[in-house]
Order: structure tokens, then sequence, then C-alpha cells
């Protein structure tokens, strides 16, 4: 999970460097697609129901997630238009 959500962070930094309009779509279609963000939220969904002590904080971190889903996706949106 840890080196899933570093390569994302590091996906995005990459992409906020980028050289040209068409590089920085290409890396933050990376961060949306290739580093599986929808994998992720779908992997803190399954540890939230194996893992009843730890709910509250997994399906924090999920709700969090789906904001980054929803954020990429819209920059992805944009950048398809």
């Amino acid at each position: 999970m840890i080196r899933s959500a570093k390569s994302i962070g590091a996906s995005y930094t990459e992409a906020s460097g980028a050289s040209s309009k068409k590089d920085f779509r290409n890396k933050i279609y990376i961060c949306y697609v290739k580093e599986n963000l929808k994998k992720q939220n779908a992997n803190l969904r399954m540890l939230a129901i194996c893992s009843e002590s730890e709910k509250n904080v997994i399906r924090k971190s999920w709700a969090e997630a789906q904001k980054l889903i929803l954020i990429f996706g819209e920059i992805v949106s944009k950048l398809r238009n």
C-alpha cells in the first residue's frame, strides 16, 4: 500500500515539472491509470472488510483515495478535451 501511494505521489511530482502540455498529460495519466489509483482504493475497501479494529482509519484513507480518483479523473478528462 505504501509503495503504491508513494509511486502515485512521485508520478504527480514528476507531472508538475513536465516540459510540455503533452508531457504533463502523459504523466498525469500515469498517476491515474498506470499507477492504479483505482486498484489502491479497492485494496483499502477490502482491508476495511478484513480488519474490523482499524475500519474507521481505513475508511478515512479510502475517502481520501476516492477524492484523488475524482481529481485525477477530472484532470485527465479536461486534458482529453
